[in-house]
């Protein structure tokens, strides 16, 4: 079986919103074994929602609205749909139950508008909604289904949780799971990753493996279709264990993992602690590993000392380094990260300096930074130097430093 699904609002199109509907749509559908093949996005324009529908209708065997089933006059998905399948809209007598009691709890009325949210397709099949008031509908033309959810996040979640999978499920439309794992990678770019897994990349049928690029990282997506989630687990685990060991020795984590909570990770595991010292990235790294539930167990705490006078008074930078060697150097970044680990009392300290640009500094160029580690077992220091914007160079600093600390 295969799905498109098509985002219905002017928001959407204008920017004002993200479609986070389609994302767990598509999530959820995977899971139940459909593929979905493509997203659309359409204002709220009844000729343009029509052909969307119509489109979609011959390509798709499942076609999913998300939005326009509220009360307002720019609501009109299920008035399209209706006009499209040559359909009447009836009323459905639970839903404006629902509705009433709702407005007679608020001490009101229900007007035409509010009306409007139960009515139906004639021969459809509803969703009674549980978290709010539009009703939903499933229906069938020829050999497409259709389903109608409304568009408030909280709403259609519920609804494709509670009837929209146990419905597929119960009419033989839902077959086996779709299953993804990402491999979290940093330190190595796309083309790299796909050059070095080509034949796995290229000659997967079921299991597939492909590499999708982020702002300075990179994941491994594998995808296994099976009779069950266990299965097709069981796949992945078959997949990845193929993987070169040079390759696996760069995953820093899977799905959702970010480097700051790998880093934190690792921290716990180790029962150890960090102290930052921060410069360009102004409390960047700080605030990506305290973002980490149970960070405080790790995290002693941190300095921004953003000027020289700060790394001097602060951190005890000395007149010395500064003079010989610059405040955007290997030892600036040691001292630093030395001066704050005594701080702090912390097993690391980990410190960063540079120029985040757009100007350089001490005739430096932007995007070059320092970051030192220091331990009991004494203190090291890696340059960097990373193109961009002033907004990437700080991003990738922070990346670059919670990267660091998992290889102390």
């Amino acid at each position: 079986m295969n799905a498109e699904v098509i985002a219905v609002g002017s928001e959407l199109l204008l920017g004002q919103i993200a479609n986070t509907n389609g994302q767990y749509v598509s999530r959820r559908l995977a899971e139940a074994g459909i593929s979905v093949y493509r997203h659309t996005v359409v204002g709220d324009n009844e000729n343009r929602l029509r052909e969307a529908a119509e489109e979609a209708g011959r390509r798709a065997d499942i076609v999913i609205f998300s939005g326009g089933l509220g009360p307002t006059s720019d609501d009109l998905t299920r008035d399209a749909l209706a006009r499209e399948l040559n359909r009447s809209l009836i009323i459905h007598p639970p839903s404006l139950e629902q509705i009433e009691a709702f407005m007679k709890d608020k001490g009101k009325t229900v007007s035409a508008a509010n009306e409007r949210q139960a009515y139906i397709l004639e021969g459809a099949d509803p969703f009674v909604n549980r978290a709010g008031l539009a009703c939903g509908m499933a229906v069938t033309e020829g050999d497409t289904l259709y389903l109608l959810l409304p568009g408030p996040p909280h709403e259609l979640k519920r609804m494709i949780d509670a009837d929209v999978i146990p419905y597929l499920s119960a009419k033989g439309w839902a077959a086996g799971s779709i299953v993804s794992r990402e491999l979290k990678f940093f330190g190595i770019g796309e083309s790299a990753l796909h050059d070095s897994l080509a034949v796995m990349i290229e000659e997967q049928k079921n299991p597939t493996a492909a590499p999708l690029a982020s702002e300075g990282e990179v994941a491994l997506r594998l995808t296994a279709r099976g009779d069950s989630v266990l299965q097709a687990e069981q796949m992945l685990d078959g997949l990845e264990s193929k993987l070169p060991p040079e390759m696996k020795k760069l995953i820093y984590g899977k799905n959702d993992v970010s480097l700051a909570a790998a880093a934190v990770e690792r921290l716990k595991q180790t029962a150890s602690t960090v102290a930052v010292a921060e410069s360009l990235t102004g409390g960047g790294v700080l605030e990506a590993l305290t973002s980490i539930p149970g960070a405080s167990s790790v995290v002693k705490g941190g300095a921004v000392t953003y000027q020289t006078e700060a790394k001097q008074n602060n951190l005890e930078v000395s007149e010395e380094i500064i003079h010989k060697h610059g405040v955007i150097s290997a030892a600036c970044a040691e001292a630093m990260a030395e001066n704050v680990r005594k701080m702090y009392g912390a097993s690391f300290g980990i410190a960063l300096t540079g120029v985040a640009g757009p100007t350089p500094q001490e005739g430096e160029p932007a995007g070059k930074f320092y970051i030192g580690v220091a331990s009991a077992d004494g203190t090291t220091s890696t340059q960097f130097m990373e193109p961009g914007s002033r907004e990437r160079v700080r991003l990738m600093a922070t990346k670059h430093a919670c990267h660091q600390l998992l290889k102390v």
